[in-house]
């Protein structure tokens, strides 16, 4: 998979992106959340992260976004972009998003939310 991946599915985007917030936590090692201040009435803008606990401690490592675009009549695009992390394990983590946004892909495209 390359660096954006657009395709289009069914349902509105309210509704797409508590799917994949559902999704991604079934996934156990991302989150997908809804980013209010970078979302306007036709597009929601959901943050991509890597979660790693030890013990209480949480870090969020963003690894890209996801564009949840009204396209009208019951309809979403949805654009996929990734963020290439400032970390050490760059290379892991893009691996991670990529096989997250292929899932998501793969899960909803076709499908109706």
């Amino acid at each position: 998979m390359g660096e954006f991946v657009t395709f289009t599915v069914t349902g509105s985007p309210q509704v797409l992106s508590r799917a994949i917030e559902e999704y991604a936590r079934g996934q156990g090692h991302v989150n997908a959340l809804v980013v209010p201040w970078e979302s306007d009435g036709k597009t929601l803008s959901m943050a991509v992260t890597a979660v790693k606990s030890d013990g209480w401690a949480i870090e969020h490592t963003n690894l890209g976004t996801i564009r949840l675009i009204d396209a009208g009549q019951e309809r979403t695009e949805v654009a996929i972009a990734a963020e290439p992390p400032d970390h050490p394990a760059r290379q892991e983590l893009a691996d991670v998003f990529d096989r997250f946004a292929r899932l998501v892909q793969s899960r909803f495209q076709g499908a109706s939310t």
